[in-house]
């Protein structure tokens, strides 16, 4: 079936690469994979980051001004469905509730994200429009099984679980690199390597690596080498953070993912803390490369990473508990390699493009035919 698809927050064709666009692309890859035809329905970015009432009021104006146009404007037969991807209170959908009436077909929200505690707040516009398009939503279907809770009011009954989810391939088919990385960087193919990959902004992402730098500096005696992928606005901060351990950290830069699937590889253990972490798509890309995990248990991560089977999960921003286990997992090989391998497993099971796809599809022929 045709299938509109709309992302409020950013469009899978921006220039900008974020876990945000990563996933809108993902989902445009799994409805093709199911057999469906998406279509990108709008390109048409409605966040509001500021709090400006004025702003949101115009935001919401022009929306439902595409909206009727869009309407009125497309070619060829009209959609089956509406998808809207990733709602939430700086960034609703104004464009996809009044689309899909006008058409008189499903609309279906994925990952809307609502807060009860925005209500009478800077962006109680917002707040207000998710609220009425998840009350409308046919199925709103859940990547993060933590944003349940606030949505199950809304939209009780149509409440559908997704798993986090990539194209498991290229990870499972990439081949180590460890021997060239040494040389290229100097470091000890002998000593365990942890890996940290994570974009370089203020904010949760430098949180994170900041509590990663007081991890690693409670465990000096024990032998690693820690390699990390990324860049970013914040990255002087960040090497200012891992700068007292010298050479025992390599800076691989931003890699592409071909590139980024050697590097697991190549790794033994990917560590990151995960502050206020949705779930982590690198949490992910890692176990499908048979690369256990030590990650903070914040928001949705315990839904991608099995604690205590695929990986460890200590309590979020605790940097001493993260150190240990870091510390107990580098002193257990063998534990390492039964996490990886049953990491491994884990993402083609429960995580891959095809079982999305197939969970997709699911819903949408219920929708539908429900409608």
């Amino acid at each position: 079936m045709r299938v509109a698809f709309y992302a409020p927050m950013k469009p899978p064709q921006h220039p900008v690469p974020s876990g945000d666009r990563r996933i809108a692309r993902l989902l445009l890859e799994a409805l093709r994979l199911a057999g469906h035809d998406p279509v990108i329905a709008s390109t048409f970015r409605s966040r509001e980051p500021k709090g400006d009432i004025t702003r949101q009021a115009r935001l919401a104006e022009l929306g439902q001004t595409l909206a009727l146009r869009l309407v009125k404007r497309w070619s060829g037969p009209k959609p089956d469905a509406w998808l809207t991807y990733h709602l939430y209170y700086k960034a609703p959908d104004w464009i996809g509730p009044l689309a899909a009436e006008a058409w008189d077909i499903p609309y279906l929200v994925i990952e809307a994200s609502y807060a009860p505690k925005r209500a009478g707040g800077p962006w109680a516009m917002g707040h207000n429009a998710v609220a009425e398009a998840v009350r409308r939503a046919a199925a709103v279907i859940c990547l993060n099984p933590n944003d349940r809770a606030c949505l199950e009011p809304l939209a009780p009954g149509r409440l559908r679980d997704l798993p986090p989810f990539l194209n498991t391939a290229p990870f499972l088919d990439a081949g180590s690199m460890r021997s060239e990385l040494a040389a290229r960087h100097g470091i000890d193919p002998a000593e365990p390597w942890l890996l940290a990959v994570g974009m370089m902004r203020r904010g949760d992402k430098l949180a994170s690596y900041t509590v990663l730098a007081q991890a690693l500096a409670q465990i000096p005696a024990d032998p690693w080498q820690l390699l990390i992928a990324g860049g970013g606005e914040a990255a002087a901060e960040v090497h200012a953070l891992f700068a007292p351990f010298g050479r025992r950290v390599a800076w691989l830069g931003q890699l592409e993912e071909s590139a980024l699937a050697q590097v697991y590889k190549s790794a033994d253990l990917l560590v990151w803390p995960a502050i206020r972490e949705a779930f982590g798509m690198a949490l992910l890309e890692a176990q499908a490369s048979g690369l256990p995990v030590v990650a903070g248990k914040t928001d949705g991560v315990p839904a991608v990473v099995a604690d205590g089977e695929t990986g460890l999960l200590p309590p979020p921003g605790d940097s001493a508990a993260f150190a240990g286990a870091v510390q107990s997992l580098l002193r257990d090989p063998a534990r390492r390699e039964a996490m990886g391998q049953a990491a491994k497993a884990r993402a083609v099971g429960h995580h891959s493009l095809e079982s999305a796809a197939a969970t997709l599809d699911q819903i949408l022929l219920e929708v539908t035919c429900r409608s």
